[in-house]
């Protein structure tokens, strides 16, 4: 398991923080409970955030008759929508909600080209709310299989407050390759074609790259 590459500078600035936070409390209290307790305390902090942008090492799977999950987290909705912004057709959604816990590395579902991306700036809701789909600052990406085309949204929560998305338009690119990383808690819309059969369930959990959220008929 390594660090992602987006947790450097975050890592970096918290290290400093909490490091001039425990020298500030030694130097007013001294060596004594306070003051380990306050190291204590730092260390957890430090552990949770290095650990929000751990990149486990899994295989990059192949199906092309496969959608994948392109993140960890819950299904939060399993429904018929309207996708107005690029697809402009009734779809399945299928909306995984990742907590603080989650692995936040986003990966493209199916392998193509890139027919769209753009960023769209935006309120921060919490990213379970009924609007933040549209309502919080998002990005939308879909990719053309060639059969058909998969839209996903990477959608930034009340925590969450930047989203990093490398697809461009035009590109080329592979299943289960990374896409972006939302940092802290946030959510992922995906907008499948009706003629796919949806393989998940409202509440179940999903692991990117190994869960397969829909399937060719």
């Amino acid at each position: 398991m390594t660090i992602h590459k987006e947790g450097a500078a975050t890592i970096a600035v918290a290290l400093v923080a909490l490091a001039a936070a425990c020298s500030g409390v030694f130097y007013a209290a001294g060596a004594g409970a306070v003051s380990y307790a306050a190291v204590a305390v730092a260390a957890v902090l430090f552990g949770f955030i290095a650990r929000f942008f751990r990149m486990p090492s899994r295989p990059q799977l192949r199906d092309e008759q496969a959608v994948f999950a392109p993140c960890d987290g819950k299904i939060v909705a399993v429904e018929e929508a309207f996708e107005a912004e690029y697809l402009k057709e009734k779809c399945r959604q299928v909306s995984i909600f990742m907590s603080a816990n989650n692995v936040h590395v986003n990966l493209y579902p199916v392998s193509g080209v890139v027919a769209y991306a753009k960023y769209h700036p935006g309120k921060y809701l919490v990213a379970w709310h009924p609007k933040s789909s549209t309502a919080n600052e998002h990005t939308t990406v879909a990719i053309d299989t060639g059969a058909h085309k998969i839209l996903c949204r990477q959608i930034a929560g009340a925590v969450a407050r930047r989203i990093v998305c490398y697809a461009k338009e035009g590109q080329q690119v592979e299943q289960n390759a990374q896409m972006g990383f939302i940092k802290f808690g946030s959510r992922v819309d995906v907008f499948l074609p009706l003629s796919l059969k949806v393989e998940v369930a409202l509440g179940q959990k999903v692991r990117g790259s190994e869960t397969v959220i829909a399937r060719k008929r």
